[in-house]
């Protein structure tokens, strides 16, 4: 169990320092959620310290936040800098085209706001993210859904072939809050062969703030493994 552990951060640490790679002086950065995220911006605050790199990061979820003022990373708004030069984050799962399914560490919704803002988003991701098809091994879609909307939208989501759990959280009792003050409902919906069409499908319940699809978002993707990284760019 050890040496896995080490394998997986070795693999995750490799495709962060592969993905942190393309930040350039000046470049406003998105800070993406998660354990390899993390690592990131590690990196950059690194970067920072060792190079006297000048950016700014937006950071995805407080999580983000806390880290980037960790590594001395500056951070700043959306309001400030609508448009980002890069967004680095994690994956939960990877398909062959590169669709993602995000949002286990609850940060799903400031997450996609990010990446849509950024000129380019690349994950990182050791390499058990990668899957043939969305939805492999009973894993779920995470929704993030007004706490008003709750029995509705489970309903719903049963309605289109899915089987919501509400997210409770692990060490205190009730649901999981987002850091929007939102709930999160884990979706199972089996292989997902038609991601775009579900994501369609969800986001027209009302009260779905946002769903941890993300379909043709990811421009780049490195998967780390323990003594390598593979780069894998989407088609255009």
């Amino acid at each position: 169990m050890k040496l896995r552990k080490e394998w997986v951060e070795k693999a995750k640490k490799n495709a962060a320092l592969e993905a942190v790679k393309h930040v350039k002086e000046g470049f406003v950065v998105g800070l993406g959620s998660g354990s390899t995220a993390a690592y990131a911006i590690e990196e950059i605050g690194n970067r920072i310290k060792r190079e006297g790199l000048h950016v700014l990061g937006v950071p995805t979820s407080y999580q983000a936040f806390m880290s980037a003022i960790k590594h001395r990373i500056p951070t700043t708004t959306l309001e400030e800098h609508p448009i980002l030069n890069l967004t680095i984050d994690g994956a939960d799962q990877i398909d062959d085209e590169l669709n993602l399914i995000k949002g286990m560490g609850g940060a799903l919704t400031r997450e996609k706001i990010v990446a849509s803002a950024s000129k380019k988003l690349v994950i990182v991701a050791d390499e058990s993210k990668k899957v043939k098809c969305l939805g492999e091994n009973n894993h779920p879609v995470p929704i993030e859904v007004l706490p008003l909307a709750a029995q509705p939208v489970m309903l719903k989501i049963t309605e289109i072939g899915g089987k919501p759990i509400l997210r409770e959280g692990t060490k205190k009792v009730g649901p999981v809050i987002t850091d929007n003050g939102n709930i999160i409902i884990d979706a199972n919906f089996g292989l997902i062969d038609k991601p775009a069409e579900l994501e369609r499908k969800i986001k027209n319940i009302s009260g779905v703030v946002e769903t941890g699809l993300f379909i043709k978002m990811a421009d780049i993707v490195y998967i780390g493994k323990p003594d390598s990284t593979e780069k894998i760019e989407r088609k255009k």
